[in-house]
């Protein structure tokens, strides 16, 4: 029988307390027993670490969020990091960028801003075409998934009943989009672009969203073009 030791082990469980936050951070919000299977923690030591990162300010416990039907009960809570616990992890951009982009912004207007977003991110059609080379066969959105997993997004590709989505766990200018949804705009254009797909952003984390969605449509931009082009044929008859 296990027993909880009546000591106080914050110090000695901070190893483990920051698997448990960074357990999150990869994987996006998680139930206590979805933690503790993962860490191969008892119940009682997951407790005992999201109480203390709560305390913290670095996670909260939040209502998950429910697709189709809901089934009876009422579901588990989910555990998310707040921008608090965010901070914990390093960061690229500090308030220097926001400074920069600020001065920026004031200089050269919103296109300027949206110029510099779309260079920042063209590094990431570089590593997507890489891995696509290095393996044919890979899915396009997994293979993106990759390539933004290696600049420090945490990012996987998920089912889901609305169909496939792109999560990205992490985000390391979550603080600077936060004021400039810019950097936002620009990654969506370029994962619309590499995918071929009218791709929709569902969350970000940049807006206090646990994790950045994106919606990933099984058809392709080509095939949706041709639809729509039709369908004006036909409106026009």
């Amino acid at each position: 029988m296990e027993f909880d030791s009546p000591v106080d082990t914050r110090t000695d469980d901070a190893p483990t307390r920051e698997r448990v936050a960074r357990s999150i951070l990869e994987l996006g919000p998680s139930t206590a027993a979805a933690l503790g299977e993962r860490l191969d923690l008892t119940p009682a030591a997951v407790r005992r670490h999201l109480d203390h990162l709560m305390e913290e300010g670095a996670v909260e416990a939040r209502e998950p969020r429910v697709y189709g039907t809901r089934g009876r009960g009422r579901p588990a809570k989910v555990f998310a990091l707040t921008e608090t616990g965010r901070d914990r992890f390093d960061q690229q951009y500090d308030d220097l960028a926001v400074q920069a982009l600020r001065f920026l912004a004031e200089t050269g207007g919103d296109a300027a801003v949206m110029e510099f977003a779309r260079r920042r991110v063209a590094g990431l059609e570089t590593r997507y075409r890489e891995i696509l080379e290095a393996h044919p066969d890979v899915e396009p959105s997994v293979a993106l998934a990759e390539a933004l997993t290696h600049s420090g997004y945490a990012a996987s590709v998920r089912e889901s009943p609305l169909g496939p989505q792109l999560c990205q766990q992490h985000c390391p200018v979550a603080h600077v989009a936060h004021e400039f949804p810019q950097l936002c705009e620009a990654e969506t254009e370029v994962f619309g672009r590499l995918l071929g797909r009218h791709i929709q952003r569902l969350a970000t984390i940049a807006h206090g969203d646990g994790v950045c969605t994106t919606f990933i449509p099984e058809t392709s931009l080509s095939s949706a073009q041709t639809t729509d082009s039709s369908n004006e044929r036909l409106s026009h008859r």
